[in-house]
């Protein structure tokens, strides 16, 4: 790999969600170490699957990697990030105030923005203070899904600029001595991450339209930010080894049409492309062979004499349709990890239910909505299509607060309310106000939700309970469809959520843990869909076939977990250009 001739001690990896980001910076972690370097890998991803990649069960703290000298790696949990941070600022004030003053400190920090700032304390450490990592010579960020990352990376302005204007303390983040005794930690972060010398950003695609425009938008934003040392990797390549056979040839004809119309200012960046492998990236010795293309497969993963037939306790997508057009109305939501084809499926269900006579609103929550890039424009007869866009909500949320709120206060009172409403949790707010709307909708027809990736879904679910507190800071009235929402999407009559995976190891794992933290929250998965599956097509191709041979196990663990198990083919034509159900 050519840049690692010459990394910068810090490097990140950005891209959509399901492009390969932690495989490939696994893979560079161990090829630094193994070149004599001492490197520290980072997740700041809420869905962090480092541990199994890395074969290694990891914590908030530095840990060695068995099988790997000198690499070590953390996790940044959110979770934990919060509950310090709340000491940190909570703390020196139990002895000291009564305890109702420490019962509305504790209350303003219970938002998603506390978590949000504590995670990215933690970062802003590993990234702008020398000392947390002098033992390291490189350190390498694995970031979360692209719209997460983007956020991430605007935080040390946002933040800086919040706590100048913010002089009173009035805001969601509750008392701002904790914040403003880390703003020269944050100025320094944002240094680093615009230092060519010290930084690159590696932005990670597939040879797909979707995935290399949603790169090339993560390239306008960082050159907003001034992050301008970037490289390019193309990742799962695919050539086809036997032109008879029709699904590795239009596999190879899918990936070359997108790479022949990649965004004119991405095809500039320094490049590589990578192979799609026949083994899964689970372990040292898988990733040392992720950066040596026509490397034979580690032993661990050759799969021999193992059956690809689908279990006969899974359904077709058509079943799946068929049962879900039987309840008449309500909310369906696909969810799951980011790049395993929600919006594919969704789009697929409210053109089916659309075509069998249905009233269907399909939307997303999604801040990297592909709706209208799946359905290529085309009008299908009662189907809506619309998009809750986060900046648009924030504006009419913010108005609706000041002609309501803000009406009778005099100068000082709107001031104050003003410097409120630009927190960021504003934009929360306003966004899950959206959501609840359109769950309400479910009342008279169907509405398919295209959710966004499993972490930021979770942030919008969790919202559901700290929702009123929140709003009440503002506006003395909570809408009904919020009162009632979270009753809804406990209600299995009313919302049915699909976990939507792919027949591999990482994506049904972490389908397994959403489904773990939705029933904690009183909700039960409706179905699972196993997207673009080689189980059920006809191929001979060798790195196919190895493929298809691997999927069974994941499938059958897919079926330990639920009675309902849709199984989708890989289509040899492309269900969003030219076919838009996946049923038909």
């Amino acid at each position: 790999m050519v840049f690692l001739k010459k990394a910068t001690r810090h490097m990140f990896f950005t891209g959509k969600g399901g492009v390969g980001k932690t495989s490939l910076s696994c893979a560079v972690a161990v090829a630094l170490a193994d070149s004599g370097k001492r490197v520290l890998l980072v997740s700041t991803d809420p869905a962090s699957n480092l541990d199994e990649v890395l074969g290694t069960a990891l914590t908030s703290h530095p840990k060695g990697i068995k099988g790997v000298p000198r690499l070590s790696a953390l996790n940044i949990d959110p979770e934990r990030a919060a509950r310090e941070y709340r000491e940190r600022v909570v703390g020196p004030y139990r002895k000291v105030l009564p305890k109702a003053a420490v019962a509305s400190i504790e209350e303003q920090l219970s938002g998603a923005c506390t978590t949000e700032i504590a995670s990215f304390d933690e970062f802003s450490k590993l990234l702008g203070d020398p000392a947390e990592t002098k033992e390291f010579d490189h350190v390498l960020f694995d970031t979360a899904p692209t719209g997460h990352t983007l956020r991430l990376l605007e935080l040390p302005a946002a933040w800086s600029g919040f706590i100048e204007s913010n002089a009173g303390g009035t805001s969601c983040l509750g008392p701002l001595s904790g914040l403003k005794t880390q703003q020269a930690l944050y100025t320094a972060a944002r240094k680093a991450l615009s230092d060519s010398a010290r930084t690159t950003v590696v932005l990670v695609s597939r040879p797909e339209r979707t995935s290399l425009e949603e790169a090339e938008r993560t390239r306008k934003e960082l050159a907003s930010l001034s992050v301008k040392h970037l490289k390019l990797v193309i990742n799962g390549v695919f050539k086809a080894a036997d032109s008879s056979d029709v699904i590795a040839c239009s596999l190879e004809e899918r990936g070359r049409e997108a790479l022949r119309h990649i965004p004119k200012p991405l095809s500039l960046l320094p490049k590589m492309e990578l192979p799609l492998l026949s083994f899964a990236l689970v372990g040292a010795d898988s990733l040392r062979g992720m950066l040596r293309p026509g490397a034979a497969p580690p032993r661990a993963a050759v799969v021999l004499g193992r059956s690809s037939s689908p279990s006969r306790r899974t359904w077709t997508f058509p079943d799946l349709v068929s049962d879900l057009d039987s309840l008449g109305r309500g909310v369906i939501m696909t969810m799951g990890k980011g790049g395993v084809g929600k919006t594919s499926v969704a789009v697929s269900i409210a053109v089916d239910l659309a075509k069998r006579g249905h009233p269907v609103r399909l939307t997303t929550t999604d801040p990297a909505a592909h709706v209208e890039t799946v359905l290529h424009g085309q009008i299908v007869r009662g189907l809506h299509v619309s998009r809750i866009d986060p900046e648009a909500e924030t504006r009419a949320y913010t108005r609706e607060v000041l002609e309501s709120s803000g009406c009778g206060l005099d100068k000082k009172g709107r001031a104050l309310l003003e410097e409120e409403l630009r927190s960021p949790c504003t934009e929360e707010i306003a966004v899950f106000r959206a959501f609840a709307r359109a769950v309400d909708e479910g009342k008279g027809g169907f509405v398919i939700i295209d959710t966004a990736p499993t972490g930021h879904t979770l942030l919008l679910l969790d919202a559901a309970e700290a929702y009123h507190r929140e709003v009440s800071k503002s506006m003395g009235e909570i809408p009904e469809s919020v009162r009632r929402l979270l009753p809804r999407l406990r209600d299995p009559r009313f919302t049915r959520m699909l976990l939507v995976t792919l027949p591999e190891a990482t994506p049904v794992h972490e389908a397994a843990a959403l489904q773990r933290d939705l029933k904690r929250a009183g909700i039960a998965p409706y179905a699972w869909v196993i997207n673009q599956s080689l189980t059920p097509v006809q191929t001979h191709d060798p790195v196919l076939v190895a493929r298809k041979g691997n999927e069974r196990r994941y499938i059958d663990e897919a079926c330990a977990l639920s009675s309902r198990v849709a199984v989708v083919p890989w289509l040899a034509q492309d269900a969003g250009a030219n076919r838009l159900s996946l049923a038909a």
